[in-house]
């Protein structure tokens, strides 16, 4: 059953459609593989064991995370230092979602991925993930799900989330041969992160409730739907209004 209330303008019919989706908590769950890879590569780097615990992961980009831990001991932050981490973080991620026999899709992520390839008319669907791409990649491949994407923006273009959306849309844009200002981008995530994101570049967003967020929380904050996971029988029709 539907829980949504519509709180934003119908997009125009026919425009081409760019569509980013977040990865954790709206494609995925890798059931904690992304922080104990991280938690394990700062503290190869600094020997700060569990520098990221009291750290809120949910619609936050991996720079940030790692900015926001290095804070609590320096003043500083170097865009070497975050290379290092990101470079051992892979390495362990590699590991850990091996390891993690609970990483999985979401339900009705597959399905609705396949309903959205299967449409007629110019359609791009892309990422717009916090992820570094690399780590991305690696996630997606774990459930099966990486032959879906071939473009989208990652927390590897930018530190701030909405401008990793809008290189997303533009990347989408550019596959599609459409300016950018002629499609209508439809943002799918799971936090308030995602909608706003969404919001500052002009996108719609339709959100998902699979991280706990309140259904009218999400819809409050802006999201055109909110619907409890992928699976509800209206999410479609709510990304092609």
């Amino acid at each position: 059953m539907t829980t949504t209330t519509t709180i934003s303008a119908k997009g125009a019919r026919g425009r081409p459609r760019i569509f980013l989706f977040d990865i954790d908590g709206t494609l995925l769950t890798a059931d904690g593989a992304g922080k104990r890879a991280l938690t394990l590569a700062l503290d190869h780097v600094f020997g700060r064991p569990n520098a990221v615990d009291g750290i809120d992961f949910r619609g936050m980009t991996d720079t940030l995370i790692i900015e926001q831990a290095l804070s609590r001991w320096q003043s500083s932050v170097q865009s070497t230092e975050i290379d290092e981490v990101f470079t051992i973080y892979l390495e362990h991620l590699k590991q850990e979602l091996v390891a993690s026999h609970s990483a999985r899709a979401l339900p009705g992520v597959a399905e609705l991925l396949e309903r959205l390839l299967a449409l007629n008319g110019p359609v791009a669907i892309g990422l717009g993930t916090g992820n570094i791409e690399p780590a991305a990649y690696l996630k997606l491949a774990r459930v099966g799900l990486n032959h879906y994407f071939t473009f989208g923006g990652f927390g590897s273009d930018h530190r701030v989330r909405s401008e990793i959306i809008r290189v997303g849309a533009e990347r989408g844009s550019s596959r599609l041969g459409f300016a950018l200002s002629d499609c209508d981008v439809i943002v799918i995530g799971d936090t308030f992160h995602d909608v706003d994101a969404a919001l500052a570049m002009g996108a719609r967003a339709v959100a998902v409730g699979t991280s706990g967020v309140a259904l009218e929380a999400l819809v409050a904050r802006g999201a055109s739907y909110a619907f409890a996971t992928l699976q509800d029988s209206q999410v479609l029709s709510a990304l092609l209004e």
